[in-house]
């Protein structure tokens, strides 16, 4: 596997959505846990290999490192209900007004990504703890994308400008692909706060409302430094 260096997120490192989206494809399961140990480097030949015999799952390896592990999840979070498109377009607004984007070349929410090079996700706030942006496909959709697209509104539903966090642990099933120019929404709750850990429920939805996927995540906070 070679995370290429358009799906980056925090700086020098994979979007950790996308990372765990290609290495969730490795585990026959519906629902799958991912677990991001180290950074995912970019533009690097990383290694997949199965789990050994007592889990069901499969590694990522970069040389000697674990970068990130996958196994068999359950979600038990109920997704966040959706919001009025115009509510969620009024949000995305809000979004882009910030300052201080603490990863801004991120694939999926970065500020400062061309339009048809990232997903361009604008998670703004839509009530207490909750964000979220719509997002219309401009090509095919891969389950990768989906997850990607389920990772940063969790991380925006608290407060990435004043306490920055990345993914450390996403839980996730795709139920559906959306199809290509629809008009999807997406949204990130806010669960509860454990020290440094953040714990998020994130979905998204097609244009007439069915769940095309849902995920629970645990956010780690950082220094953006370690990252340049």
């Amino acid at each position: 596997m070679i995370i290429a260096e358009r799906f980056r997120g925090p700086g020098g490192s994979g979007n950790g959505g996308y990372v765990a989206g290609l290495l969730a494809a490795h585990v026959p399961s519906d629902t799958v846990t991912v677990t991001l140990r180290r950074p995912p480097p970019l533009e690097t030949a990383l290694r997949v290999s199965p789990a050994d015999d007592r889990w069901q799952g499969a590694w990522l390896w970069d040389g000697d490192d674990l970068v990130a592990e996958a196994l068999a999840g359950a979600i038990v979070v109920p997704p966040p209900p959706p919001v009025p498109v115009a509510v969620a377009a009024e949000a995305a607004e809000k979004f882009r007004a910030i300052e201080n984007h603490p990863f801004p070349h991120c694939f999926v929410c970065g500020t400062e990504r061309a339009p048809g090079d990232g997903l361009l996700l604008s998670p703004g706030p839509v009530g207490e703890g909750t964000v979220a942006a719509p997002w219309r496909p401009d090509g095919p959709v891969t389950p990768e994308l989906v997850w990607a697209a389920l990772d940063c509104p969790g991380g925006w539903s608290f407060d990435p400008v004043g306490r920055p966090a990345v993914l450390g642990t996403m839980t996730a099933r795709v139920l559906e692909l959306p199809e290509p120019g629809e008009d999807c929404l997406v949204l990130g709750l806010a669960r509860s706060r454990e020290g440094r850990k953040q714990h998020a429920a994130t979905a998204l939805y097609g244009a007439d409302g069915r769940l095309l996927g849902r995920a629970e995540q645990i956010w780690v906070e950082v220094d953006p430094a370690r990252f340049a």
